[in-house]
């Protein structure tokens, strides 16, 4: 165990009384198999089908790498580059303009812009189209906020305003390629999740400071702002989910900056709110971002995530511990840990920004891509 990682194990048991014990085994009905993509360090990648051969292609940065072998790699077109990060924080794919080809939505910390890229069709670079000045973008995310079948583009701009955009429409409903903005808080913070926590049918959205929750009338109504919690600087998303199946929505959130993986067990007394904090590793750090995906087909979904390799270039606490990609499986009590991947630069891996899980080879199994400082990635789920 690395020093800075075995002095905080201690700080943590000293604090809480005792030594906990954090439920761990090694991958045992799922295989793994790691394939190196890239040696590139954007930290946001994508998957879906670009040049329409039905086949899942891989996008990241400043290439798509076609599939099914990924060998063969095609220009997007420039990306600004910043110290050690490239202004690129997702890669959500999208019909923008409506033209039968999937573009993608992105956005950037340091231009503080919301753009799409527009998928040419061929070998051409792919066209910048900004959406919207918006703040400093963490990295932007994709929930259908108001109902209609359709998802909203929400970034998360710590210490800007929350939106969310609306792609317009037609009367056939295709897309137009211009965007509806509607304004749900004047701020928020590090952190940012979608899901219904009252039970009214309706997505709330959560930050680090508490939860929004949605009026009926949502493009011009108010939303109501409960301060029932602070996760500090939360992971991107803030999972809803109901864990425990106890007919209540709980949340999972990871520590983006610092140690800690948790989930909070909603408890409903009345009309109030009550969240329970429980711990699920509280050892690693920069769980920046997760997904909650039925990885080994089972019916049930797992909690996959994993470090984010120098999220602050060395500043973070934990920045220069080694990187792991994780499952986490709920086994009616707690989380158990699954390891996929963990060791030094180079050896271990983390999940970047904004990461993929798709069927890559149409094997009926959900494999995991994973982009960031430390390479682009597949991990092919395979029989054990």
């Amino acid at each position: 165990m690395a020093s800075g990682r075995f002095f905080h194990f201690i700080k943590v048991c000293i604090g809480i009384g005792i030594m906990p014990l954090l439920s761990f085994q090694a991958v045992s009905e799922l295989k793994f198999k790691k394939q190196l993509i890239a040696s590139e360090s954007a930290e946001s990648v994508g998957v879906f089908d670009v040049n329409g051969d039905q086949n899942s292609d891989i996008v990241s940065g400043s290439y798509w790498y076609e599939g099914p072998s990924f060998l063969n790699r095609h220009f997007i077109g420039k990306i600004e580059r910043v110290g050690e990060y490239y202004d690129d924080f997702s890669t959500i794919p999208l019909d923008v303009d409506g033209d039968g080809k999937i573009d993608f939505i992105t956005g950037g910390w340091f231009s503080k812009t919301l753009r799409w890229r527009k998928n040419p069709g061929n070998d051409q670079e792919w066209a910048q189209v900004d959406i919207a000045l918006t703040g400093n973008i963490e990295t932007t995310r994709a929930w259908d906020v108001d109902g209609d079948g359709f998802d909203e583009i929400v970034p998360n701009t710590p210490g800007s305003p929350l939106v969310y955009y609306t792609l317009k429409r037609d009367k056939n409903k295709k897309a137009l390629g211009q965007f509806i903005k509607t304004q749900v808080a004047e701020k928020h913070g590090h952190g940012l999740g979608f899901g219904d926590i009252n039970g009214d049918g309706r997505g709330d959205f959560i930050v680090a400071e508490g939860w929004f929750e949605a009026p009926e009338d949502r493009e011009n109504k108010a939303w109501t702002f409960h301060p029932d919690f602070n996760l500090m600087d939360a992971s991107i998303p803030i999972i809803v989910a109901d864990v425990n199946q106890d007919g209540l929505n709980d949340l999972i959130a990871g520590h983006g900056h610092s140690y800690g993986l948790y989930w909070y067990e909603q408890k409903k007394d009345g009309k109030s709110f009550k969240f329970i904090k429980h711990s699920i590793d509280p050892y690693h750090s920069q769980f920046h971002t997760m997904e909650w995906v039925d990885i080994d087909n089972d019916n049930q979904p797992e909690l996959i995530t994993g470090k984010r390799y120098r999220a602050h270039n060395g500043k973070d606490a934990g920045d220069n511990e080694s990187p792991g990609l994780y499952f986490f499986k709920w086994n009616g009590e707690s989380f158990t840990k699954n390891v996929i991947s963990y060791g030094p630069f180079g050896e271990g891996k983390g999940t970047g920004i904004y990461f993929a899980i798709a069927d890559m080879h149409k094997t009926g199994r959900k494999d995991i891509v994973v982009a960031g400082k430390d390479g682009l990635y597949i991990f092919f789920n395979e029989k054990p």
